[in-house]
């Protein structure tokens, strides 16, 4: 099962993504995407790992900022992730993408950061457990000023788009509650 969980920045997806793979599994594998560039980055990402330890819920945490693919075939292939019904959590892809997007300081072509996100999604497809995908509405703000904060926002809704198309849910988290846009049984 793909679960995408979306919504604005401090919206709670996180906090509702993390409940909801307790809610699925009986221990989880958090794939973090964050990078420390900065001391208030520092602190974000050790917020959340307070959170996850103090919920009571077995996480594994994997810090990884571009290799999702390779870690979801990893995974795919271990029985005891099925077998105790261990839920896979990737928060965030919107930091996974701007990762890729500047990969070694360079900016990539649009072109070279789909292929990225093809590749996820793909994988996603074959992934035999649940993943649970945390993601940012970029688009429904200002038009950036910059031809790189465009390429971005661009980027950024087509991947969502993608990975929406093929997940069995998809939650919109406004002020902490969740929505779901998209259920198992609704299909076009």
């Amino acid at each position: 099962m793909i679960v995408l969980i979306t919504g604005g920045a401090r919206s709670g997806k996180s906090t509702f993504a993390e409940k909801y793979a307790a809610h699925l599994g009986s221990s989880g594998v958090y794939i973090a995407t964050a990078q420390i560039t900065d001391e208030e980055m520092e602190e974000r990402i050790l917020h959340h790992r307070d959170r996850r330890l103090q919920s009571g819920f077995p996480w594994q945490t994997i810090e990884e900022p571009y290799a999702l693919t390779e870690w979801l075939a990893k995974l795919g292939a271990q029985k005891n992730i099925q077998e105790q019904q261990t839920v896979i959590l990737i928060d965030c892809l919107i930091l996974w993408l701007s990762n890729w997007l500047l990969h070694d300081g360079v900016e990539q072509t649009f072109e070279q950061v789909l292929q990225q996100v093809d590749r996820l999604v793909k994988k996603l497809k074959d992934y035999p457990g649940t993943v649970l995908l945390v993601t940012n509405e970029v688009g429904d703000g200002l038009v950036p000023q910059n031809p790189l904060g465009r390429k971005f926002r661009d980027l950024a809704g087509l991947m969502n788009q993608r990975v929406a198309a093929v997940a069995d849910q998809v939650f919109l988290v406004t002020a902490g509650i969740p929505v779901e846009l998209k259920g198992q049984a609704f299909r076009f």
